[in-house]
């Protein structure tokens, strides 16, 4: 095995152009395997191979572990940046999702421009994916598994194991006596994929030993499946899309067929880097898409709201609440609101003469906009000027002495006027949804 492994490694390095090459190091066998195999490689090494370690600090032993791959990689004249990150728990994903979505996070953080990062997935990995996914009610995509090659951060993800079975590596660690780390939460069955590994596939193989081959062949033709509808809902993904407001056309969407219903928006979410919804939270997106004019549908899951606004779906992360009584001075210095979004002048260097007042909307607020004949309600403005209803309680409105003199960069008083003119800037209020 010692051999063909690195003969694997070899072969499948001259398919792909050379680039410096990054490998997830956790320290455990696929991946010391799969390092100590690379090292091997004078290949690999003239493409700057190194290792990256991310320190997850859900164990306390974890700063050990970090330390055992430093050494490891030490050993073998390679270098180990060390991350340690947060995992936020709170957001519903899991323990392990929050664990995965923390350490991605750090890899696309830390890739170089044009770098490939390494994983150590195997064939054995790829059979707990499907199953994994099909237990939750995935369509072809899902049921592809993990793709061997894909876009990620400032280079490209890529799973050169994928071919060859978790035995396989074993050996490859036996022969080569590698220290590995072993992380005692591979061992808790509480966990999903540790159940499906410990206690179901065992049993599935007991029966049909070729369960893994099996379920490996039906993920590369649903994967085929699943490259084929891609080319039709990418295009339809262009003429529903609009990339300025980054929303999508609710009828056009609904009417799709729904093998290019789902994917498409998945895309979507994954590209506003925001999760998926469930089987449940998609039929009610399609249900809500025929709501009378005026409602305001809102489908909440873990870390989304999608709403149905204007005859479009719309979908941002949760937004915080925010203190209505908020205020701020503000002498045109760009300025982060509350909610993350941000005010500034359109010249940078700019300043006005007098400081404004900044507030957030608190009811019956009036303006009378330049070169209007009446005196305008904020709610009746905010509404012919589709403006999206979840903008509308932190737009900021700017005073001074006590008048509303700009509501953002939507509608500024004669007043309003005078001050940018002396400025020689205007305002410009950058949203996040």
């Amino acid at each position: 095995m010692s051999d063909l492994l690195r003969q694997h490694l070899l072969a499948t390095l001259a398919t792909k152009p050379a680039a410096p090459l990054c490998v997830a190091f956790s320290g455990g066998p696929d991946s010391s395997a799969l390092l100590h195999a690379l090292a091997q490689l004078p290949a690999a090494r003239a493409q700057g191979l190194r290792a990256l370690h991310v320190d997850h600090g859900l164990h306390p032993d974890s700063r050990l572990w970090s330390d055992h791959c430093r050494r490891f990689c030490a050993a073998l004249g390679l270098s180990c940046d060390v991350r340690r990150v947060q995992v936020d728990t709170g957001k519903g994903f899991g323990l392990e999702g929050a664990a995965r979505h923390a350490r991605y996070a750090a890899f696309s953080t830390e890739l170089g421009e044009g770098e490939y990062l390494l994983l150590g997935h195997h064939r054995d990995d790829q059979a707990e994916t499907v199953l994994l996914k099909l237990l939750r009610g995935a369509g072809p995509e899902g049921l592809g598994g993990m793709r061997a090659w894909r876009a990620f951060g400032r280079g490209q993800l890529w799973r050169p194991l994928l071919t060859l079975s978790r035995a396989q590596l074993r050996d490859y660690i036996g022969t080569h006596q590698l220290d590995c780390l072993d992380d005692p939460s591979n061992a808790d069955t509480s966990l999903a994929r540790n159940h499906l590994r410990r206690e179901i596939l065992p049993r599935l193989m007991q029966h049909w030993p070729q369960a893994i081959d099996s379920i490996v062949h039906s993920a590369a033709l649903s994967r085929a499946a699943a490259d084929t509808l891609q080319t039709q809902w990418l295009h339809a993904f262009e003429a529903l899309h609009d990339p300025v407001t980054r929303s999508l056309h609710a009828a056009g969407w609904r009417a799709l067929d729904p093998a290019l219903r789902g994917p498409l928006l998945d895309h979507w979410l994954h590209a506003l880097g925001l999760s998926a919804p469930t089987t449940a939270q998609r039929e009610q997106i399609e249900r809500q898409c025929g709501a009378r004019p005026g409602q305001l549908p809102c489908i909440r899951w873990h870390g989304v709201e999608l709403y149905i606004w204007n005859g479009r779906l719309w979908a941002l992360s949760p937004r915080l609440e925010v203190d209505p009584n908020w205020e701020a001075r503000w002498h045109g210095e760009p300025l982060t609101l509350l909610d993350g979004s941000t005010l500034a002048l359109t010249e940078t260097d700019a300043r006005l003469t007098e400081p404004l007042v900044v507030r957030l909307r608190r009811g019956g607020e009036r303006i009378k906009p330049a070169g209007d004949a009446h005196t305008r309600d904020l709610r009746d403005l905010f509404q012919k000027g589709r403006v999206p209803p979840w903008q509308r309680d932190v737009c900021p409105l700017l005073y001074t002495g006590g008048e509303l003199v700009a509501v953002a960069d939507r509608w500024i008083s004669a007043r309003g006027e005078a001050i940018f003119q002396q400025s020689g800037a205007r305002p410009h209020w950058t949203t996040i949804g």
